[in-house]
């Protein structure tokens, strides 16, 4: 006796525990069935009658056997017809039912989602925040060591210039042979000229700490007083991009031929230069373009890039091969410019 107690006790806290989410009890019958039951009754009772004082011997010895048939109809048919409106109407009872628990199990998950929510959340945070979080301490990493590179160089983050590949114009040079500087010649103007590898190491920016070839070719195309605008332009729409969760080297876009860059390079504009618009990563283009609209500085930024990258590229096509331009093409800065050119418009 106690322990079959302490069995019932067990069942009725399961039930409780799970309220309004707990199956329907399946036991006993329904009305449904009660009525079909009582219908079946019924029509049973009134084909007994129907046989019992209907002279069964008037039936000629031929029809006999289709006599049995429809007698067989007359009994069984509509008792199957009975009962399969009582089964369907059981199974819409179970559907009801089911649906009305599903309705309000999800109600209370949509409730007691907005209680943590509303509370603080749950204390440990989701994979995607984790995520987030990891990718925002690398970009601080990457611009702190940005930031020691300049500043280890005697560079101001607001004075440093952008591109020329061509080769700086020679001082003239007296009757001995020698060069005749003017006055207050800067002492940019006295360095070689930035070479295309190093122009197309630089607009890609170093890899890592570690890329001590990166980080000389962008010393050198930030002493190039042309070639750092175009630098520093890409810099920061470089960083303004990853506030946003939008990284180069995520994008995947169409390899462009070096005719179509050159025909960019020549002022031609439309259909013709339509696959430099090959980016197709919507989520990027979608977050670009709301930025565009609601921030007025971004979209400075934006425009101040687009001008340096066009001023750069028409100086840098007219000196660089095919080659070049392909590896050109695939640097983030590119990158940046396919993306934020076809946000723009620049190459309707």
């Amino acid at each position: 006796m106690p322990g079959s107690r302490r069995g019932k006790q067990k069942k009725a806290t399961a039930g409780a525990g799970l309220g309004v989410y707990s199956a329907p009890g399946q036991g006993g019958f329904s009305a449904t069935e009660l009525v079909a039951v009582a219908l079946t009754a019924l029509w049973l009772g009134l084909v007994v009658i129907f046989y019992v004082f209907t002279d069964s011997e008037t039936a000629e010895e031929g029809t006999r056997g289709l006599d049995l048939v429809v007698k067989l109809l007359a009994i069984f048919l509509p008792v199957a017809v009975i009962w399969i409106g009582a089964v369907a109407a059981r199974s819409a009872r179970v559907m009801r039912a089911e649906a009305t628990r599903l309705q309000a199990a999800i109600d209370g998950m949509r409730q007691t989602y907005v209680a943590q929510m509303q509370s603080g959340g749950t204390g440990a945070a989701p994979s995607v925040e984790q995520k987030l979080d990891q990718i925002a301490a690398a970009q601080r990493e990457t611009e702190a060591v940005l930031a020691q590179f300049t500043a280890s160089h005697g560079l101001q983050s607001g004075s440093l210039p952008a591109v020329a590949l061509a080769p700086a114009p020679q001082p003239p040079t007296n009757s001995q042979g020698q060069s005749a500087l003017e006055l207050g010649t800067p002492a940019e103007a006295l360095d070689d000229p930035i070479s295309i590898r190093d122009f197309i190491r630089a607009l890609n920016f170093p890899e890592n700490v570690d890329d001590h070839e990166g980080f000389a070719a962008l010393r050198y195309a930030l002493r190039d007083r042309r070639s750092a605008k175009l630098v520093q332009a890409s810099q920061d729409i470089l960083t303004l991009l990853s506030q946003d969760g939008i990284y180069m080297d995520d994008l995947r876009q169409e390899k462009v031929p070096a005719v179509i860059w050159r025909r960019f390079a020549e002022g031609i504009r439309g259909e013709s230069i339509g696959r430099l618009a090959g980016v197709r990563d919507r989520s990027s283009l979608s977050l670009s373009a709301g930025r565009m609209r609601q921030d007025p500085v971004f979209r400075d930024a934006v425009h101040h890039f687009i001008r340096q990258f066009d001023e750069s590229f028409i100086e840098f096509a007219n000196n660089a091969s095919d080659d070049d331009i392909m590896a050109f093409s695939d640097t983030r800065t590119a990158r940046a410019f396919m993306l934020l050119g076809k946000v723009a418009g620049t190459f309707d």
